[in-house]
């Protein structure tokens, strides 16, 4: 497991097969492998929403619930 800090309150955990994004403190969204991409359906704070667009760059994610990210780590 890695560490990848991105920005200020915006990193990354990467693990065998998965990269956790986290803002601030939280999981946000989660590339698996190559191709699967996933965002949390919680609103978050504005800067949250820019932290997860920013790093998808354009890529279509699958929303799932904020659960689903926390139950990661």
């Amino acid at each position: 497991m890695n560490l990848n800090p991105i920005q200020t309150n915006l990193n990354e955990v990467i693990t065998d097969g998965m990269i956790i994004l986290f803002s601030y403190k939280t999981p946000v969204a989660v590339r698996i492998g190559h191709s699967e991409y996933y965002r949390t359906s919680t609103k978050w704070s504005q800067t949250t929403s820019r932290h997860i667009n920013k790093w998808l760059d354009g890529v279509i994610a699958t929303e799932k619930e904020q659960s689903y990210f926390d139950n990661l780590i």
